[in-house]
């Protein structure tokens, strides 16, 4: 193998999605991901707990949201800096 998914991925993150691919990549995934992305549209970053809070969600369905986004490279997340023992997610557009 010449390049691997990590390194793809690295690539896609550099340059920022078109209205067009983001929609696109969005489009297949369940109406949770659908929500949490809309939440990180108007709030970012937010932690896990806060995306629960602010969709309404339960906690475990916002994880496996935020797994399906992360699959198609919609999110990103870093150490908060608040609390260095959570993550922050935002998105990649």
């Amino acid at each position: 193998m010449s390049t691997s998914t990590a390194e793809n991925r690295g690539a896609a993150a550099e340059e920022p999605l078109s209205e067009d691919e983001y929609r696109d990549r969005l489009r297949d995934l369940p109406p949770s991901a659908k929500l949490v992305a809309k939440v990180l549209e108007t709030e970012s970053p937010l932690s896990q707990g806060q995306l629960a809070e602010e969709s309404l969600l339960p906690d475990r369905t916002v994880r496996y949201a935020l797994n399906r986004l992360e699959d198609v490279d919609l999110i990103g997340s870093r150490y908060s800096f608040r609390d260095a023992r959570k993550q922050v997610y935002f998105l990649n557009h």
